[in-house]
């Protein structure tokens, strides 16, 4: 038996199919119906309980082809999950995969009612055991704990060593391969970046130099000015932006340099800190495979794998244009800045997983790179 203490006094029992042990996160919704492997170790979600709006999770177990990295959520609440698992790539099951990496596994409670409350109340705390634990315990350690929002998990999750720009390097436990006929490297800075976004640069032309979060502005101007790097692309991550002071100063030199810049999500955000202005917190973020967005320069609603809980203003537009927009909420999805080569989404146009609608982000950027 599992025991689980929100941080609005709902308690409940269920069981345990993961890691052992008592641990403290936000919890948030994802409204994805697949794709479970990717989402779980995407490292946006470090620091984390996702419960999943799916019945039904682990069905065809897990495997390293479908890791986007080796970082984790702290946890997972589903419904239901199998005894057996069924697919010819899977290697495990995901309740083992779970034990091995540390991460809990909480089944057998209502998940809809779970993803009603946070809807209606907003991401919350939560206190969770593998094991029986009494209510009042359980709030003194949730009592005890700092909220997500006050920790900077960035180094977590980023990879700090700078590797060559060509052949292969370890990517913990994924390996990335560049392209072979890369029409320009590009530095790509980590905050936590996933497989799919490697891939899909690959995939345009685009080889990687990686950098570590807290690699310095004069770094990479120095590399840009020797034709070394033709542009940086600034990755998704975990975490309140506003907790990452000094990356947003380094940020703001590559923008006064000029130089061709694209932020997905959490670089999307810091893009804004850089230009000076702030971001919000969303009542329950948004997290899932399945949102609206408008493209205003087609016309075009295509659909979105997302996952953040931050936001920029709508005052960015005094120097930036509207590209995308939220169809849920109305929120910023992306912009294209006035007086700069940069282009940023909110969205993950990578999906991994999710579908294939933003894939064309990458193909942008890669003509922003190679027209500078």
């Amino acid at each position: 038996m599992a025991s689980i203490l929100f941080e609005n006094g709902v308690f409940l029992e269920a069981q345990s199919f993961g890691a052992e042990g008592v641990v403290v996160g936000e919890a948030v919704f994802n409204t994805a119906m697949s794709g479970y492997e990717e989402i779980i170790s995407d490292p946006s979600y470090y620091g984390q309980f996702v419960v999943f709006s799916a019945p039904e999770v682990g069905i065809v177990g897990v495997n390293r082809q479908d890791y986007e990295s080796s970082s984790c959520c702290l946890g997972v609440l589903v419904r239901h999950t199998p005894t057996r698992y069924s697919n010819f790539r899977a290697q495990e099951s995901l309740g083992a995969w779970l034990q091995a990496r540390g991460v809990l596994g909480i089944c057998g409670v209502d998940t809809r009612a779970l993803v009603g409350m946070l809807r209606d109340e907003g991401a919350m705390q939560a206190a969770i055991s593998s094991t029986p634990v009494e209510k009042s315990v359980l709030a003194k350690i949730l009592h005890n704990a700092p909220p997500l929002r006050d920790i900077n998990v960035i180094p977590m999750v980023s990879n700090k060593a700078t590797p060559p720009t060509q052949g292969r390097y370890n990517f913990d436990i994924l390996d990335y391969q560049p392209s072979e006929r890369a029409q320009a490297i590009i530095g790509v800075l980590d905050f936590g970046v996933k497989r799919s976004i490697l891939r899909h640069l690959s995939a345009v032309g685009l080889g990687v130099r990686l950098y570590g979060h807290e690699s310095k502005a004069g770094a990479l101007l120095e590399d840009y000015k020797r034709g070394e790097i033709k542009g940086v692309l600034l990755s998704n991550g975990p975490g309140d932006p506003l907790k990452l002071k000094e990356a947003t100063v380094q940020i703001a030199r590559l923008v006064e340099a000029r130089v061709p810049l694209c932020g997905i999500c959490l670089g999307h955000q810091l893009l804004s800190l850089a230009h000076g202005y702030s971001t919000y917190k969303l009542k329950f973020g948004h997290h899932g495979s399945n949102h609206p967005v408008l493209n205003h320069a087609t016309g075009r609603i295509e659909i979105s794998a997302q996952n953040h809980n931050y936001c920029v203003p709508e005052s960015i537009t005094r120097i930036a244009t509207i590209t995308h927009t939220n169809l849920f909420d109305g929120t910023i999805e992306g912009l294209a800045y006035h007086n700069h080569p940069i282009l940023s989404v909110q969205h993950h146009p990578e999906a991994g997983p999710g579908p294939s609608d933003g894939n064309y982000i990458f193909q942008e950027f890669a003509r922003l790179v190679l027209a500078n």
